[in-house]
């Protein structure tokens, strides 16, 4: 799968839309039963949308605080790895650090666009040096009613391949 390619083309089709979403569910199966939604925006960036199933839901009927974090984690990931090579990089979570603001009593979204010139300054520019550089992802998460129901800062460690010293 050329993610960055189908990214792109699920911007403006539904049936590529499709295409990424039951991919990215045989290739991410963790995440498949919350049944997420991943929708790319057409000026770039992700959104992923959770639903407000029994699955997903908590002791107290809201969307629990672990459905969402993976959301936000999620979100970050595929918006980062829409500009970078999977070939050449290798990216892995390094931490991720939750803000919750708001019970989330109906279906949620995250969503993380991140700027050319934020990617450029903080992400390419010191890949160029060949050593790893530690990303921070700021991504909120909302409501169906506009809440800002949390704020998720996840750390991602993005590295050449050729770098890394465990084996695949």
């Amino acid at each position: 799968m050329n993610l960055p390619r189908l990214l792109q083309r699920s911007r403006t089709s539904a049936w590529s839309r499709w295409w990424l979403n039951a991919g990215l569910r045989w290739m991410i199966p963790f995440n498949r039963p919350h049944g997420f939604r991943v929708v790319p925006l057409p000026t770039g960036g992700i959104r992923v949308d959770v639903p407000y199933w029994r699955v997903n839901r908590n002791h107290i009927k809201g969307i629990h605080a672990c459905c969402l974090a993976t959301a936000a984690e999620y979100c970050s990931g595929l918006a980062l790895m829409e500009h970078l090579d999977p070939k050449r990089y290798r990216i892995i979570m390094k931490s991720l650090t939750m803000d919750y603001h708001y019970q989330a009593k109906t279906r949620a979204h995250a969503q993380f666009a991140p700027s050319a010139q934020g990617l450029d300054d903080h992400l390419f520019q010191p890949l160029r040096t060949g050593e790893p550089v530690l990303y921070i992802a700021e991504v909120p998460l909302h409501d169906a009613q506009g809440n800002h129901l949390a704020t998720g800062h996840i750390t991602w460690q993005i590295k050449d391949w050729g770098r890394v010293r465990t084996k695949v």
